[in-house]
């Protein structure tokens, strides 16, 4: 609890924000004159009672018999009253910004956070329950500064003040007794609030686990209609709300407990001091006003403790919230920036194209399984590599490592004669397009998704990279043309739509580098090869790593990199691999019977000897 609290200090007192330090020292000077405002307001009144009642022990002389003085000490009273309202309201009002702003920051801190984070730590988390983390997290702040720091904090003032006025006013055993109670009341309610924290925890969990298989549910919504599994979701998700309904009631349950503690305590002890009270007013030690005012502190004091056991059970859970929301920011990046790290000309209008060079690397997802064994190539500046192979051959690795996504084991990644890891990773991506096999769009227009590629674009550029991508025509003829919605992860458009989009914004980006993960999959064979001729134009004058599943996609490129099992196998020309007879002719051999074409006559197709 007080390593989250003192993590949220630095939100709360900024170093170099002194309009949030000078609000914050406001409305704690508010806070504390509001609270001496309430302590008097119970005095005040005992007066007023004395002055009517005509008591001599209060201290109230002749003058005060007259009517005068009572109605002098009841606009007092009001006074007080409002002052004492007025102050917490303007409270409010100064700190309001703070908490907002506070809330806004730690929001911005946690998402970017996320961003720099290691695609490792994606792949393992479920982006339902991160997202709902940092949602409970950012609201848990807010609770954490309205509820802490506006009610516990005055409370425990307003306790501490009213045991040093009846003190003063009565005599220690009041004191005595009032100390003892509030005392007992804190440790009761820490303790039980402590226990209850556990079962917080569960029903958070719980709550995660249950957002995120609703999300990946209705992400894979057409997976789940191919194999008619909806009850069977629907079964997943009632078993955990199902968990999560029994882990809410024994929460419920637990503050009930709660509560009924914390009654027990005030109605022991309000009963303890007014039969003490009684006695001394039945003994003449105490008017009927200071019995009146005692009674009054007492019901001033407990009201606002009764009321603090449910805000600090609310605290906790606050705390709680924003525990998970601080390991994620403690979460550290598997893939680190040097302090001395240069940057790479990204645009090729800014720099001629990137050499590329892969020697020696040895990389693995996991330490006990390495995917990629000391892997040799290079990629001239302008040169077009194709990397083919089976799947889980280590072709797609390749390109997560130029893109460094992750970290090679050992070897090393280079590309314009410096190690991938020397340079800013933003500047390293920014030099590189990729057009992936899996193109995930974002729920917006298909202008944004284009535009995304180099955010700020003109329409004319955007509609040029589309018209390269061939997919222009098509948008064009939509109602809303470059105003069309794509829908969640652009399910409204088919596969070769949303790839078309993929490289329409790819060259949008102008990057030096470009690679093509399966960048045609999705296509039918006119589409492609009318993509394929825009590719070639758009890749002239880039460094191409072309990753291909079709063989026929590569044939132009000047090295062809056969892999199996983490190693390149085959390397050559389209021409040369053909003419080893090796595992590169076995794999075109076979393509080609399923085009229902024979390898000598598809070889004639591509103009090469058969």
């Amino acid at each position: 609890m007080l390593v989250t609290l003192r993590a949220l200090l630095p939100y709360l007192w900024p170093r170099h924000d002194l309009g949030t330090r000078a609000r914050v020292v406001g409305a704690c000077l508010l806070l504390v004159a509001a609270k001496i405002a309430t302590i008097a307001v119970p005095y005040v009144y005992s007066l007023v009672v004395d002055a009517l009642h005509g008591g001599q022990g209060g201290g109230v002389s002749g003058p005060m018999r007259e009517m005068t003085v009572p109605m002098a000490l009841i606009v007092g009273y009001g006074t007080l009253r409002l002052l004492s309202a007025g102050m917490g309201e303007w409270r409010d009002a100064l700190f309001a910004p703070v908490r907002f702003h506070i809330s806004s920051v730690a929001a911005m801190r946690s998402f970017r956070h996320m961003h720099a984070l290691s695609l490792r730590f994606h792949l393992d988390r479920q982006s339902g329950g991160v997202t709902r983390a940092i949602a409970r997290g950012t609201e848990a702040i807010e609770t954490i500064l309205r509820v802490g720091v506006f009610n516990i904090v005055p409370t425990l003032i307003e306790a501490l003040l009213v045991i040093v006025v009846i003190w003063r006013l009565f005599d220690w055993r009041y004191a005595a007794i009032m100390l003892l109670a509030v005392a007992a009341y804190v440790a009761f309610t820490i303790s039980f609030t402590s226990w209850r924290i556990g079962i917080r925890r569960e029903m958070n969990e719980i709550n995660s686990e249950a957002s995120w298989k609703a999300l990946d549910s209705l992400l894979n919504y057409e997976t789940v209609k191919y194999f008619g599994n909806e009850e069977h979701e629907s079964r997943r998700y009632e078993e955990t709300q199902r968990r999560y309904e029994r882990a809410a009631i024994k929460t419920q349950l637990s503050l009930n407990g709660l509560n009924f503690g914390q009654a027990a305590i005030i109605a022991v002890t309000l009963t303890v001091v007014m039969l003490l009270a009684a006695h001394d007013v039945g003994q003449g030690r105490l008017t009927v006003g200071r019995f009146v005012l005692v009674n009054t502190y007492l019901m001033q004091l407990y009201l606002p403790l009764n009321f603090l056991g449910s805000i600090y059970s609310s605290l906790r859970t606050s705390l709680v919230d924003l525990e998970q929301m601080f390991r994620l920011m403690e979460e550290a990046p598997d893939v680190k920036d040097r302090p001395d790290a240069i940057d790479l000309p990204a645009r090729l209008d800014e720099a001629p194209a990137a050499a590329i060079r892969f020697e020696h690397v040895r990389f693995g997802y996991r330490p006990d399984r390495e995917i990629l064994h000391d892997v040799s190539f290079s990629v001239p500046a302008g040169g077009r590599v194709a990397i083919v192979g089976p799947t889980g051959a280590g072709k797609s690795t390749i390109s997560r490592l130029l893109f460094r996504f992750y970290d090679v084991t050992s070897g090393r990644v280079v590309i314009d004669g410096h190690d991938v890891r020397d340079y800013h990773q933003a500047a390293l991506r920014a030099a590189i397009g990729v057009v992936p096999q899996d193109t995930v769009l974002f729920n917006d227009t298909i202008g944004y998704n284009i535009a995304y590629g180099r955010l700020g674009a003109s329409q004319d550029e955007i509609e040029h990279a589309a018209r390269l991508a061939q997919i222009h025509d098509f948008i064009a003829s939509l109602p809303d043309g470059y105003a069309t919605r794509v829908g969640e992860r652009g399910l409204k458009l088919s596969g070769g739509e949303k790839q078309r989009v993929a490289i329409a914004r790819t060259i949008l980006k102008n990057p030096r580098i470009l690679i093509l993960d399966e960048a045609t999959s999705a296509l039918d064979t006119h589409t492609e090869q009318e993509i394929q001729v825009a590719l070639r134009t758009v890749s002239a004058e880039r460094t191409t790593v072309i990753i291909a599943h079709r063989l026929s996609t590569v044939i132009d490129a000047d090295e062809i990199l056969v892999m199996g099992d983490g190693v390149i196998k085959e390397r050559g020309t389209h021409r040369s691999l053909l003419a080893r007879d090796g595992l590169y002719a076995g794999m075109w051999a076979a393509q080609a019977e399923e085009r229902g074409e024979d390898a000598g006559h598809a070889a004639v197709g591509a103009g090469l000897p058969a």
